[in-house]
């Protein structure tokens, strides 16, 4: 017979929760135990979700009482996706993968966008520092003539306007009453 278990370590850097769990669990390494499929007693298959079970630390009131909580995986897995950001916000988290695309610092290079640019402008100060490798005035001129190009490229083709405005004709209907 096949083992349909998993046991592993999991490591918590800081106190964690799970839903459903009014305890606040204290940071370490839990040892855990995940089910690879479903029992083979289960009626219907399709309708089994995969659990976990979290062997928990004893408290400190009763040193030797083993407790074991079952948890989803999906439970689990976002507690130890908020672990990993410890003392980070997402955003955070987001411009260090950002940062870390090959495809991202081409860009930043033709734009000539600075890492520390972005840094200071995710920082949430909003305001710009000259200093920091901001788009020179070169490249915001060559942005505006691009802009310029691509409204011309749109409107190929389109009547041009007149330059004075056409006559107003409120003083027609001023004339006829």
């Amino acid at each position: 017979m096949e083992d349909l278990t998993c046991k592993t370590i999991a490591v918590f850097s800081r106190p964690f929760t799970v839903p459903g769990f009014d305890e606040t669990l204290p940071a370490g390494e839990y040892e855990i135990e995940t089910e690879m499929a479903s029992p083979p007693d289960q009626r219907d298959p399709a309708t089994w979700k995969a659990s976990v079970l979290v062997k928990l630390h004893p408290r400190i009131s009763h040193p030797g009482l083993a407790r074991i909580l079952t948890v989803s995986l999906a439970d689990l897995d976002q507690a130890r996706a908020r672990d990993k950001l410890t003392r980070r916000e997402l955003a955070d988290f987001f411009l260090e993968e950002m940062l870390a695309d090959p495809m991202v610092q081409l860009l930043m290079k033709a734009d000539g966008v600075s890492e520390a640019h972005l840094r200071h402008r995710y920082s949430g100060s909003g305001t710009s520092d000259p200093n920091l490798g901001a788009p020179s005035s070169k490249m915001t001129a060559r942005r505006a003539r691009d802009e310029e190009s691509i409204r011309a490229a749109e409107n190929e083709g389109m009547p041009a306007r007149p330059d004075t405005p056409p006559p107003l004709r409120t003083g027609l209907a001023a004339e006829q009453t």
